[in-house]
């Protein structure tokens, strides 16, 4: 099955960029079409955005997504993109992708590319897109049966989980190093806390950076990317498995934002400008303060961000000015605060403009462990953050769920 992805940018079929595109959307069997346009609809561009739009090529894109809209392009996802550096462009972007979401059930994905793209920097988001339109009954599915086991390979940590008849019975979570060794040091830990062995595990669902290299060496039923599984695994925990909800992944390099609809993604947007906005750099922030990571978020929660200045858009300068804060004298407590805000802010400006936030809003990964933080996305966003248990094992727990349907879906 051929997922066909119309295209919706202002004009990387320009450049060397388009290439990248096209071959990230083969990879995951996916081809990109370009809708058909009607002429009229770039003149009405500026009617509807409400402001004068100096680019054609965002002229261009606003009529392609209005074909879309009224059906006149086959098309089952929808792949939004422009330059970075337009601010021209970041308006028009966000409103087509409501456009979009308004007015169809397909799934959207929006990008911010350079000259430099390269296919696999688009590939878990094609990846998926394509699982979405193909695999929709599979992420619909709302209970795990027999016994299960999901491993999610981060950058930075390994999780294991084991689940029977819809229940974590085992889990294992080590630091990333040797992708193979880690991962089986944490599926020995969730074994011997279940109180099973290797042979007794019916299915093996794997996703995360190495999810492949797993995948092959532990024969794995289901090899899937983060986005789709963080989102069933949140959901599963969460019990939001029905209705809306929004789910944010900080992890140790990267970060996701999800709005999910029966627990399956309709909209994401995955990683930022800088991973000033990721686990990294509170592992570097507690290092500094010399504490650990836990107590770093208990810190942050007794502080205030406000006595300290902290870049929220580059982990170069938050570093810098996080130095520079300590030496001044600040109490360790605001800046463990002001870092955890710093961290919240980017998430806001950069990934939570591109998705709609819809209630409730679902924290995971490590660092939503970390009291502070919680506390500051839940200030900047003005509403209750809910925290599931076993969050930092979304990954895992989404895996061992997708595969135990996974051999049915199959058939």
């Amino acid at each position: 099955m051929t997922v066909k992805i119309a295209e919706l940018t202002c004009g990387p079929e320009y450049s060397g960029v388009q290439s990248e595109i096209e071959k990230a959307a083969k990879d995951v069997g996916g081809e990109i079409v370009f809708p058909e346009v009607d002429l009229d609809y770039i003149n009405k561009v500026d009617e509807h955005m409400g402001f004068e739009v100096a680019s054609p090529n965002l002229k261009l894109m606003f009529a392609r997504a209005m074909s879309v809209i009224e059906g006149n392009t086959d098309a089952e996802a929808v792949f939004i993109a422009t330059c970075f550096r337009c601010a021209e462009g970041a308006l028009v972007r966000n409103e087509v992708r409501k456009l979009i979401q308004k007015n169809t059930d397909l799934p959207v994905v929006m990008y911010s590319f350079t000259e430099r793209t390269k296919a696999s920097e688009l590939s878990t988001r094609m990846e998926a897109l394509a699982t979405i339109v193909e695999r929709k009954s599979l992420l619909g599915r709302k209970k795990q049966e027999g016994i299960s086991l999901g491993l999610d390979s981060g950058s930075t940590t390994t999780k294991a989980i084991i689940m029977q008849d819809n229940k974590i019975i085992g889990k294992g979570w080590v630091y990333t190093k040797d992708v193979i060794e880690s991962a089986q040091k944490a599926v020995d830990d969730a074994l011997k806390e279940s109180g099973l062995k290797m042979d007794d595990i019916e299915t093996i669902g794997t996703t995360g950076y190495g999810r492949h290299t797993l995948g092959e060496h532990f024969k794995a039923d289901l090899v899937q990317e983060e986005l789709t599984v963080n989102s069933k695994g949140a959901a599963f925990l969460a019990n939001k498995q029905e209705g809306e909800a929004t789910v944010i992944d900080i992890g140790g390099m990267d970060n996701k934002a999800i709005s999910l609809n029966n627990a399956i993604p309709d909209n994401f947007t995955m990683g930022g400008i800088c991973a000033g906005a990721s686990g990294r750099f509170f592992e570097i922030t507690a290092r500094r303060l010399d504490v650990s990571i836990q107590e770093l978020g208990d810190l942050a929660a007794e502080g205030d961000w406000r006595k300290v200045m902290m870049n929220s858009y580059c982990i170069v300068f938050g570093i810098q000015d996080l130095v520079t804060a300590l030496a001044g004298g600040a109490d360790p407590k605001d800046v463990a605060a002001a870092a955890a805000h710093s961290v919240a802010e980017q998430i806001y400006e950069q990934q939570l403009q591109e998705v709609d936030v819809r209630d409730p809003v679902i924290l995971v990964g490590g660092s939503s462990l970390l009291k502070g933080m919680v506390l500051a996305l839940g200030e900047i966003l003005g509403k209750k953050i809910v925290v599931p248990p076993y969050s930092q094992y979304i990954g895992a727990v989404g895996a061992a769920l997708l595969s135990s349907g996974y051999k049915y879906f199959k058939k």
